[in-house]
């Protein structure tokens, strides 16, 4: 059975006081962390495998690297709605609700409902969640068909008027991995960018141009002509 105080024991063992630093400059909120860095997590879950207890208990820490840590441990077949929903509105930190969305969420069978229900929320990281949910399906679920992305334009285009930082970046890489997905997709989502592009706010402008950028380069469109 995996010990909780042992492994929080170990991540502070592992921290590095740079890495920490190195948080502090790309916004990262680092007051409950230790400076462990993705691939040690990483190597750390393949080794503890699959344990939804634990990963309850390594959340419960509140110890930032143990929550990235506690999404790459759950089990998606156990994580309840309710709980999705709780550790959504305790997120503080993009790179928390990002690799929690990519490890846990992505794969569970309610992912693509909290794309759309966490989309209208207030909290800036729950609704961050919900467009890094859909950058994460774009990319990992190779079994959709074009159909179930197209919505998500939808709210990609209602949502590129929130000025906040984190929620704009995360509209912008939801906007970006569905418009790489497929030729059909690129230019349905190169027509959403394109009228975002007219809407009278600086974050929806910086959206589409960077979206525009890369969906209309030669590189993209190559790969998704050979595919």
């Amino acid at each position: 059975m995996n010990n909780v105080t042992s492994i929080l024991s170990q991540l502070r063992a592992l921290g590095n006081p740079r890495a920490l630093e190195g948080m502090s400059r790309y916004g990262i909120h680092s007051g409950n962390a230790y400076g462990v860095q993705i691939p040690v997590l990483r190597n750390m879950a393949k080794a503890l495998g699959k344990d939804h207890a634990l990963a309850q208990q390594l959340w419960r820490s509140g110890v930032h690297e143990a929550r990235i840590l506690a999404g790459m441990v759950a089990d998606p077949a156990h994580v309840a709605e309710s709980q999705a929903n709780r550790w959504a509105r305790e997120f503080d930190s993009w790179d928390v609700c990002d690799q929690v969305c990519l490890n846990l969420f992505a794969h569970t069978g309610f992912a693509y409902d909290k794309c759309r229900e966490w989309s209208s929320r207030e909290d800036e990281f729950v609704k961050r969640a919900a467009f890094a949910l859909m950058a994460c399906l774009a990319v990992g679920d190779k079994e959709a068909s074009d159909r179930k992305f197209v919505p998500f334009l939808r709210l990609i285009e209602r949502e590129a008027v929130d000025e906040r930082n984190y929620v704009k970046k995360a509209v912008n890489w939801a906007l970006r991995q569905i418009g790489k997905r497929s030729s059909a997709l690129n230019k349905l989502a190169v027509r959403t960018a394109r009228r975002i592009q007219t809407f009278d706010s600086p974050s929806a402008r910086w959206i589409a141009s960077d979206a525009l950028r890369e969906l209309r380069s030669d590189a993209v469109r190559n790969r998704l002509r050979n595919r």
